[in-house]
């Protein structure tokens, strides 16, 4: 059986990559920074071995790979507007020094890694869709966000330093947008689909004409387990993203129709988030090279994906329970 090693497993898409690995028979280890409790893990994980510990601490990490691991998922990092505001520092020691210990342990071992990253590298290139290959383009560094789009972006050159110098098997996915089920209610689909089944409206951001390419967690998954097994992925980054282009308006307004709350409620972030965050009107990836040398696609539509989340999220009260992350609307919150 494959010994397999997710850091991050805990989290959202972390917790689902983790049921995925189970349900293809992989033994499973995760290294976070807790457990969660039992009734919200991933279904069928039970046995799956939970390891409470930091990649900042790189024997750590090194003595996790050491046991024999073969694949290292590495999704660990600090993620979401909220965090990254709040946590800048965090950002930089995490995504950075943390990628670095796990690189350095795998390249010890001769483990293969997944790196996760993100569409955010790109910054606010206008030049959309983005290709793999294509220029970063960011803003000051007196900008929170850019310092979440530069760590993950030295976390991808250190990959790549390693394949390199150092013979690291390696691959990365960049993704665009992933929702679905267990996400904490801090971003666009999942802070209002908390906010409908509570009663209360979905906040559209900007007044709702930013584009997005929302992507289905499950489809984010299967792009993921692909790229760490399949041998054409080795050394190379690849886009994970739908290829349908939304406003967050009209998320907003499909969120409202599915749950009968009929209304949304605008948020403007300049006014509650300040000059530390910069929205970016339209993120749109080109996914031409994960489909012709991986053979993915995102196959889960819009309305399907957020009624599977609305079922979910009905069916689990804890996290109803959660309170909502992030900058509260104009309203303070009363449904129109």
């Amino acid at each position: 059986m494959a010994r397999v090693l997710v850091t991050g497993g805990c989290g959202f898409l972390g917790s689902h990559l983790v049921d995925e690995l189970v349900r293809r028979g992989k033994e499973v280890t995760v290294l976070d920074g807790g457990t969660p409790p039992a009734d919200q893990r991933a279904a069928g994980t039970a046995d799956v071995r939970y390891v409470d510990g930091d990649i900042r601490d790189p024997e750590a990490v090194a003595r996790l790979l050491r046991e024999g691991h073969d694949t290292v998922y590495h999704l660990a990092a600090v993620v979401g507007v909220d965090r990254y505001l709040d946590r800048p520092l965090d950002v930089i020691d995490i995504n950075v020094l943390g990628t670095r210990n796990v690189l350095e342990a795998a390249s010890r071992t001769g483990a293969r890694v997944l790196l996760a990253s993100t569409s955010e590298v790109f910054g606010k290139n206008p030049a959309v869709p983005w290709r793999e290959d294509d220029d970063r383009v960011l803003g000051g560094t007196a900008v929170d966000r850019w310092s979440y789009s530069s760590s993950k972006a030295i976390g991808e050159h250190l990959a790549f330093g390693y394949a390199r110098e150092r013979d690291l098997r390696m691959s990365i996915v960049r993704y665009f947008n992933v929702y679905g089920p267990r996400q904490r209610p801090a971003f666009v689909v999942s802070r209002s689909v908390h906010r409908a089944l509570n009663g209360l409206p979905p906040v559209v951001y900007d007044r709702g004409g930013q584009t997005r390419c929302f992507t289905y967690v499950a489809d984010a998954v299967a792009a993921t387990v692909t790229a760490a097994s399949d041998d054409r992925a080795l050394g190379e980054c690849f886009n994970v993203g739908s290829g349908t282009e939304t406003t967050v308006s009209e998320v907003g307004a499909l969120i409202a129709e599915l749950t009968g709350i009929g209304t949304t409620v605008p948020l403007e972030t300049d006014e509650h988030l300040g000059a530390r965050y910069q929205d970016l009107l339209r993120r749109v990836p080109d996914t031409t090279k994960i489909g012709q040398v991986l053979g993915w696609k995102a196959e889960t539509g819009l309305r399907e994906g957020l009624e599977r989340t609305l079922d979910w999220a009905r069916a689990n009260p804890w996290w109803l329970a959660q309170p909502e992350s992030g900058a509260a609307p104009r309203d303070g919150g009363a449904a129109a």
